[in-house]
């Protein structure tokens, strides 16, 4: 009798009248948003304006949605183009299935073309966003949860999740990938925030740290994972695919450190821009300041020197008056 184990939702779709609300798009959405605004947050840290980030996503997360489809339609296409399938089901994206690595690879050319319309760098827009996007991949694989898919091989241990019978799928108790996946990217989008306080990263160095960790991580889930995949040499597509992308963002890491070492110091000219003037603005407010108090001491020196000489010249006005006084005197003197 299995005592403990993570249950599986019994429906993947909520609907509020005829608005279906469904628990995978909800995950994504919610993901996308801690991405956005915790990459602001460390966009505006590094000296950038608030919006950037988000004007740019605007660009960024589609091109990631449809890259992130193409991948997996791609790489599962006889799911959607065998014998007895329906090749619309491609478009489904609510029922599962997007590629990380597609999503990247296609949100940075989104990403790219925000970016040059604002005149900022793609690596320094890359670093800040990191890390949320860690989060945003913690909180989208609930999403699999709730569709009971990328679970693994079967197991008795008490954080197993059930799977009920389905379409492609057997009822059973099996290993949480979702779930180890999620609690992965965690610890990425962390390790990350730690490197980049620690080595000052730049250039796009914390956004390759990001991508060689995930890697790492997605290789041993991966290979625990039992749904249908191609295998090349043995190993599962995606397998191969960690490889080789954990050694291009390592090889980045290095090449990059010794050819760009330290950090951008400015990340949107623009920002800088404002800050220069503002900081201008005030030094002349300052130096008006400081003029009007010279001409205040100058005002109080002047009147301070007028009585001072007004006091001096008090006794020589009396100077006659006595002398006058004392020839009266002696004329007095004379005649008694």
């Amino acid at each position: 009798m299995d005592l403990a184990y993570i249950p599986s939702p019994s429906t993947g779709v909520i609907h509020l009248g005829p608005l279906p609300l469904r628990g995978y798009a909800f995950c994504i959405i919610i993901g996308v948003f801690v991405a956005v605004w915790y990459g602001n947050k460390r966009w505006l840290a590094r000296g950038g304006k608030a919006g950037t980030v988000a004007d740019i996503a605007v660009w960024a997360v589609p091109f990631g949605l449809v890259g992130g489809r193409l991948y997996h339609v791609i790489t599962d296409y006889q799911l959607y183009f065998s014998e007895g399938e329906n090749w619309v089901d491609a478009f489904k994206i609510w029922e599962g299935g997007l590629g990380i690595w597609g999503a990247i690879a296609l949100g940075a050319v989104g990403a790219w073309i925000g970016c040059r319309r604002r005149g900022i760098p793609l690596p320094a827009y890359a670093d800040a966003i990191a890390p949320g996007i860690a989060f945003a991949q913690a909180i989208g694989r609930w999403g699999n949860w709730f569709n009971q898919e990328l679970y693994g091989k079967e197991t008795d241990l008490p954080w197993a999740v059930k799977i009920t019978e389905g379409v492609n799928r057997e009822a059973g108790l099996y290993h949480p990938t979702f779930l180890y996946e999620s609690l992965w990217c965690i610890g990425v989008a962390l390790l990350v925030i730690w490197a980049d306080r620690r080595f000052t990263l730049g250039h796009g160095r914390a956004f390759a740290l990001y991508v060689a960790a995930y890697c790492t991580g997605r290789g041993w889930i991966e290979y625990m994972r039992v749904d249908e995949a191609h295998h090349v040499l043995g190993l599962r597509l995606n397998v191969w695919t960690s490889i080789i992308v954990f050694a291009l963002a390592v090889a980045y890491i290095v090449i990059s450190s010794r050819r760009r070492p330290g950090r951008e110091e400015i990340v949107e000219p623009a920002a800088a821009d404002l800050t220069k003037s503002t900081s201008k603005a005030a030094g002349d407010g300052d130096g008006s300041s400081d003029s009007d108090g010279g001409s205040g001491e100058a005002e109080g020196s002047g009147g301070a020197e007028s009585a001072e000489a007004a006091t001096d010249a008090g006794p020589t006005d009396t100077e006659p008056a006595e002398a006058a006084q004392k020839d009266a005197d002696a004329e007095s003197a004379g005649k008694s």
